[in-house]
């Protein structure tokens, strides 16, 4: 993690937010982005003269189509890469720093949304690469990749993801495959690399046991 964020107090209270659905972000992932619209270049502006933290949520069903309601669980990223096109575009690259509850909305001028948030809760995210599974557990997530892979004729560098620590592969994993928001979401909002490995486990093996033929072909 950058030098500062040791723990949940040394994160700031209020982060602007992303609201897109269906992108992930998960502690020690790489997010890549593209922003075009203005009140987002505007936010990532605003970061970028600051602490370059936004946090990435997904929204409610329902509710107000231009002000959609928020989910309750986000994850604050650190902006790692940062370029702009000729076009006026930024290219960005969030890494995953903690999750984070949503206290409450602010009532700000700013074009974009911004929140208080609580990291206390998801305090652990900050040390992710400490986390490991026991064998077994890593033996029946990666059985369960195969045969997810295999279903969808794909294939991986298998050498690499044998030798990759756990929680990297399955933050990795979870915010590359082709679930559904609300699968992302309880992907998210799971309390342990040990869960999330679970339960992307179930995903997988849902997946795999599909005949039809619906399922999108790749990973993006």
């Amino acid at each position: 993690m950058p030098p500062g964020y040791r723990k949940a107090s040394d994160l700031p209270q209020v982060i602007p937010v992303f609201p897109l659905d269906g992108a992930l972000l998960l502690p020690g992932g790489q997010l890549p982005l593209n922003i075009f619209e203005p009140r987002y270049l505007n936010m990532f502006d605003d970061a970028m003269a600051g602490d370059r933290i936004i946090g990435m949520v997904q929204t409610l069903p329902g509710g107000d189509a231009a002000r959609p309601s928020l989910a309750t669980i986000g994850c604050a990223g650190r902006v790692t890469s940062f370029s702009e096109t000729p076009d006026g575009r930024y290219l960005v690259t969030l890494t995953g720093l903690c999750r984070f509850k949503i206290r409450d909305e602010l009532p700000v001028r700013s074009p974009y949304r911004q929140v208080r948030a609580l990291f206390g809760d998801y305090e652990e995210d900050l040390d992710v690469g400490e986390a490991e599974l026991p064998g077994r557990e890593r033996e029946t997530f990666l059985l369960a990749l195969r045969h997810y892979l295999d279903h969808r004729g794909l294939d991986i560098d298998w050498a690499s993801a044998e030798s990759a620590p756990t929680a990297a592969l399955v933050n990795s994993l979870s915010m590359a495959l082709p679930f559904e928001p609300a699968e992302k979401q309880a992907l998210l909002e799971t309390q342990t690399v040990s869960d999330r490995c679970k339960a992307l486990v179930a995903l997988l093996e849902f997946d795999a046991a599909d005949d039809s033929d619906d399922a999108p072909p790749y990973l993006q």
